[in-house]
């Protein structure tokens, strides 16, 4: 992966270019951003450019010995750490090399496939919803296996640890010490999108780099060289995705929902305190994939923006359109600032707990009192 592959973002490519060209990479970075933001197409394209053996002053070259074997995931003195559930557990009673080696061969096509991937889409690709995925013990004395031997191919070793802040307690202090003194010409990526969940004796040892969410202009220009040409379609998904570029694709590339109508007819049934209807939507909400139950309650914060912008007066700052924009309006009636920030922080909490694999079911319902509990405060 190239910097040109990564939409946006030019002052932090620029920063990690200048870094290279004047000789001050740091021995340890950490990407860190929101939920959708690129950091991990970020430190593929760092890592790319590190190996390169052709590099420019804007970018790798793409062509290079080293180049063609990144572009495939497969560079020898580039290295991963990710987490993962079931799978990982199978590794360590089995200590089976075959298992290890099948989970690199999913996490590379993982990679070629979904470049943009979240920790969701991890997840659901290698099957692993029924556990809690985690850079285990063992994953941390592999770090410090790989990075003992000296590099095959490039001058430098990349070591690339995808949501660290998921690393094993154990597997995290293991790695402190080769954090702090790598061996030379050795590099860690880190990136994470929890960055107050990483021990603090981690966050020391790195050069923090903050990844933006992608800007608006940027997600259309991107979305319309993907082949989405429908401009109010367009400009909905990146209303809704708020800089979350996978998100707004994942909503292009879906049939049209009705992610209004069923957000319109839980609010009521809250709002009313309607059990029968609301226990028949939570078993709705539990039978639906994940990515529809995160998109209702991501529907749910765009809403509550909106809401937010309405109240405030500034009006010309809505992205709502049509009925859409109607509803907005009405909704806003029934609230107030602070219902707006109870809300927010509510649906911010059960997507949290909905990428922990937590029961939908529970999430639902809990929140769904809680919605009325709010909507009753003065």
């Amino acid at each position: 992966m190239k910097f040109a592959d990564v939409p946006g973002l030019d002052d932090v490519k620029e920063k990690l270019i200048a870094s290279v060209r004047d000789g001050k990479v740091p021995h340890a970075t950490l990407f860190q951003g929101r939920s959708g933001s690129l950091g991990l197409p970020l430190a593929l394209a760092f890592s790319t450019y590190l190996h390169c053996e052709n590099k420019s002053t804007a970018d790798s070259c793409g062509t290079c010995a080293a180049c063609t074997l990144n572009k495939k995931f497969i560079h020898p003195d580039t290295h991963f750490a990710y987490p993962v559930g079931n799978m990982k557990t199978e590794l360590k009673e089995r200590d089976d090399e075959k298992l290890r080696n099948e989970i690199l061969k999913q996490w590379r096509s993982f990679l070629t496939e979904l470049p943009l991937g979240t920790p969701d889409d991890w997840i659901n690709y290698y099957g692993g919803e029924d556990k809690q995925p985690i850079i285990s013990r063992e994953d941390g004395r592999e770090i410090i296996r790989a990075l003992a031997l000296k590099p095959f191919q490039s001058k430098s070793k990349v070591m690339i640890i995808w949501q660290p802040e998921l690393m094993h307690s154990s597997a995290a202090n293991s790695i402190l010490k080769i954090l702090e003194e790598p061996p030379p010409h050795t590099f860690f990526l880190l990136v994470t999108n929890q960055a107050g969940m990483l021990l603090p004796t981690i966050l020391s040892r790195t050069q923090i780099i903050t990844v933006p969410l992608t800007s608006d202009s940027e997600m259309k220009k991107e979305l319309k060289a993907r082949g989405f040409k429908e401009e109010d379609k367009v400009e909905k998904a990146i209303g809704l995705a708020d800089g979350d570029l996978a998100l707004a694709i994942k909503l292009l590339a879906q049939e049209e929902d009705d992610r209004q109508q069923r957000f319109q007819d839980w609010m009521r049934a809250c709002f009313r305190l309607d059990p029968v209807r609301l226990q028949e939507l939570s078993e709705e909400f539990h039978d639906a994939d994940r990515m529809a139950q995160r998109n209702l309650i991501l529907y749910g914060l765009a809403v509550l923006r909106e809401s937010l912008v309405t109240l405030s007066g500034a009006s010309g700052l809505l992205r709502a359109r049509g009925s859409e924009l109607d509803f907005v309006r009405n909704f806003s009636k029934v609230m107030n600032v602070e219902r707006i920030q109870s809300l927010t922080s509510l649906f911010n909490s059960s997507v949290y707990q909905l990428e922990r694999n937590g029961s939908a079911k529970m999430i639902f319902m809990d929140l769904s009192l809680q919605v009325n509990r709010i909507s009753k405060t003065v």
